[in-house]
C-alpha cells in the first residue's frame, strides 16, 4: 500500500473522530482498510513463508514449504 492511501486513512480517521463522515467517505474509508488489512496479511504470510526451523535432528525445515503453499 503506498503512502497516499495511508495518509487518506488517517486523513479519514481523524475526520470521524472531529465531524463525522459523508456516505461516500465512510465506503472510501473502509475500502481503504480492507486494502489494508490485505496488504499487512500479504506481508505476514510472505514473513511466515520464509522462515527456516532447525529440528532436533539437524534437520531444517522451512515453514513456507511446509504449511504456506497449500492453495492459499
Amino acid at each position: 500500500m503506498d503512502e497516499k492511501k495511508l495518509k487518506r486513512i488517517n486523513e479519514l480517521a481523524r475526520k470521524s473522530k472531529a465531524e463525522g463522515l459523508t456516505r461516500a467517505e465512510q465506503e472510501e474509508q473502509a475500502e481503504l482498510r480492507r486494502e489494508y488489512i490485505e496488504a499487512v496479511r500479504m506481508n505476514l504470510k510472505a514473513q511466515l513463508d520464509n522462515i527456516d526451523i532447525k529440528e532436533k535432528d539437524g534437520s531444517v525445515t522451512n515453514l513456507g514449504e511446509r504449511y504456506g503453499k497449500k492453495g492459499n
